[in-house]
């Protein structure tokens, strides 16, 4: 009787315990029932974005590169001969043309020399004829009148060196163009072969730069060039391919090129950095968007469209493949059409069917040519 008795009490508690379990998992399920139904009838928030029509341009194919710029004539301008300056014959800075004499060291011994020599030349030619009259009236032999005259031809060479170790004290511009800052004055002595002053010419300047192997088949020289300098704003300077190294470097894979640029206005200067763009075969139709209206996944890029439901903005999320970038914007090659509108900020917050309002008060950047505001 008691072990019948024990038997019934355990099976009423664990009916009991059922019972209270049974309703607490009830009353969570209900309520997690009643919370998704709430969320999924619940209004979704408007995300405020920025939008962009995508655009059909035409766009050139090319590859863009960093280049330095360097004199294509340019030089540390010296004397041959030691001395002392005697005579500074430009300013700083100045412009100067082929031959000008921009310097001359003391002289006055080799001058002074260089008059008794012209005195010993103009006796000896003085000699020659007297002799070229006796030899007419038989007075002097041939043999005599050939010492005079190789005695004048010795006296002209004698002069002519002379005058050779005048002209090494003078310096002269080996061409034209604009002179840096002498190192010297007056009344220094200065040694064979020491810097003076820099000269360069600037209406014209090579532009050396290097590009992958892979772009050699499109490379030939008299191809058209761009180069911008940042320092000097958006100007463009327009240049022609020149040379093309034979061999490729073997650390970087890399071939080295020149290219002449025009420097009309003397803006450009050796040692500055410019960015190349090299056109590269026959313009294209692009469908180009900003670059901050993609949304890189690793399982692909995608674009929010915009689109209209019952009356409200709402974005559809759409899968593309991108092409090249040129600035601030980026190709797409499949997957959009020109003048569909585009999500181009607020990604982050975005999802298909959620409502937007577009603000284009404060657009992103989008240009071909982008410049920093601090140059």
């Amino acid at each position: 009787m008691k072990k019948f008795l024990f038997g019934k009490r355990m099976w009423l508690m664990l009916l009991a315990t059922v019972l209270v379990f049974g309703g607490l998992f009830g009353m969570q399920w209900y309520g997690q029932q009643m919370m998704n139904q709430a969320m999924d009838n619940m209004p979704r928030q408007t995300v405020t974005i920025t939008a962009a029509a995508a655009e059909q341009v035409q766009w050139q194919p090319g590859v863009d590169a960093v280049g330095t710029l360097a004199p294509i004539n340019g030089a540390q301008l010296t004397v041959e001969v030691p001395g002392i300056i005697d005579r500074v014959n430009f300013d700083n800075g100045a412009t100067v043309a082929a031959g000008d004499v921009i310097l001359e060291l003391s002289a006055a011994p080799d001058r002074a020399e260089l008059a008794v020599l012209q005195a010993a030349q103009a006796l000896a030619a003085s000699e020659l004829r007297r002799a070229e009259s006796l030899l007419r009236e038989r007075n002097i032999s041939e043999s005599e009148l050939d010492r005079r005259a190789s005695e004048l031809d010795q006296a002209r060479a004698r002069v002519a060196a002379q005058s050779a170790r005048i002209e090494q004290k003078m310096l002269r511009a080996p061409f034209a163009g604009r002179l840096g800052i002498r190192r010297f004055n007056v009344g220094d002595y200065v040694l064979a072969g020491e810097p003076i002053v820099e000269l360069q010419a600037l209406d014209r300047l090579y532009l050396n730069f290097t590009l992958p192997d892979h772009y050699i088949p499109e490379l030939a020289p008299g191809m058209a060039l761009q180069a911008r300098v940042q320092a000097l704003g958006a100007d463009i300077f327009a240049g022609t391919l020149s040379a093309i190294a034979p061999g490729v470097d073997p650390d970087t894979r890399n071939i080295a090129l020149q290219a002449i640029v025009a420097n009309p206005q003397e803006v450009l200067r050796p040692g500055m950095f410019a960015r190349v763009s090299l056109a590269l075969g026959l313009p294209r139709q692009q469908v180009v968007v900003p670059a901050t209206a993609i949304s890189y996944r690793p399982y692909g890029n995608s674009v929010y469209v915009l689109a209209e439901i019952d009356g409200q903005a709402t974005v559809r999320q759409r899968f593309v493949e991108l092409g090249p970038a040129r600035g601030d914007m980026i190709a797409v090659t499949s997957g959009l059409e020109a003048g569909e509108l585009v999500a181009t900020s607020g990604l982050l917050k975005l999802d298909g069917g959620v409502p937007v309002r577009v603000d284009n008060a404060l657009p992103p950047a989008s240009s071909l040519q982008p410049e920093p505001e601090n140059r």
